[in-house]
């Protein structure tokens, strides 16, 4: 059972550099200290929490999007459900004994590095990874965070929010993203969390209530996207590394019409490929990804995109903006 006290997560959100929580202040980031500060319209810094399941997925789903937002001065936490423990290794480079022996270890420290090349406070909140069931009967661990409790997963989480206070939120949708056991129980239990976190009859032992305002599904596995990509390699007489996969993908204008948000971020999609790339076991520098050229990327398909799922603000679609109807308008931001 994952035992979670107030204080230290404090300690841990309080121990980083730029963000202040319960009155824990871990001092003043130099970068952030020069970016004008995107606040609400009580004048609070503007606050993101993106929910994960897996060491790695902030790096790899919307993480152009956090390192917008944190140049622009907004306060971005990670939570990460689980840690990692029973990935494969992605990255044939990685593919070594002494690497699998200590995944674990090693999955933490590849995290303490995206961590830092995004700027971002980051939360363990210690469940024990899933897995993807494999063979015949398709069971799961018996200890794993898919099979956990609902209500015994949401409760840290609740302290979470409560303790950072986010004015944003995101996850997954109901498909994970993609079907594995974590990121579907990742769904469930911030979508869970975002509604008892308001309510101050629900785990009154985890914090004052807190409620915030918006909660964004990210919609990383884009076919408009791919193609986009894919036929510019083509364009420019390269070879694309999406024919196979395009192939099998068929259109879905259902799930196209979900995207309801597009954050325009090219210019941070090197900071992304870099908080990619220290999640050295899962990521492999020789795979797909890399080998469509950053400025193919940039040109291409310049933004990141999101559902939003719920809103207690008006707000008008589409929106450019996470914080639409929250943030005060530009001019009126004050410099740090």
């Amino acid at each position: 059972m994952l035992a979670t006290s107030r204080a230290d997560l404090v300690h841990r959100l309080g121990k980083r550099e730029g963000t202040c929580i319960g009155g824990a202040c871990g001092g003043s980031m130099t970068g952030m200290s020069r970016a004008p500060l995107r606040v609400d319209a009580q004048g609070e810094r503007l606050r993101l929490l993106h929910v994960h399941a897996h060491p790695d997925d902030e790096a790899s789903k919307g993480a152009a999007t956090t390192a917008k937002y944190v140049a622009e001065g907004v306060d971005v936490v990670v939570v990460t459900c689980t840690g990692g423990e029973r990935g494969s290794i992605l990255n044939p480079a990685m593919d070594r004994p002494d690497i699998l022996a200590n995944i674990a270890d090693i999955r933490r420290q590849e995290m303490d590095r995206a961590r830092e090349i995004l700027g971002i406070g980051q939360v363990w909140l210690g469940f024990v990874d899933s897995g993807l069931p494999e063979g015949d009967d398709q069971q799961l661990p018996e200890v794993c965070f898919a099979r956990t409790d609902i209500a015994e997963a949401v409760a840290p989480l609740v302290e979470v929010i409560r303790s950072f206070r986010p004015h944003v939120m995101t996850t997954y949708d109901e498909s994970g993203g993609y079907p594995h056991p974590d990121h579907i129980m990742c769904h469930k239990v911030s979508v869970a969390a975002f509604a008892a976190a308001g309510d101050p009859d629900a785990y009154p032992e985890r914090g004052v209530a807190w409620q915030p305002l918006k909660l964004y599904y990210s919609f990383t596995s884009n076919r408009e996207r791919t193609m986009a990509l894919h036929r510019a390699m083509l364009a420019r007489g390269l070879e694309s590394p999406y024919a196979e996969r395009l192939r099998n993908w068929p259109e879905d204008p259902e799930h196209a019409a979900h995207i309801t948000t597009r954050i325009a971020c090219a210019e941070y999609f090197n900071v992304r490929d870099r908080a990619l790339l220290a999640h050295a076991t899962q990521v492999d520098p020789d795979g797909p990804w890399f080998a469509v050229p950053l400025d193919v990327h940039k040109s291409t398909w310049p933004t990141e995109e999101w559902e939003l799922a719920r809103s207690l603000v008006d707000t008008s679609i589409p929106e450019d903006d996470l914080f639409a109807g929250i943030a005060e308008p530009a001019a009126s931001r004050v410099s740090a």
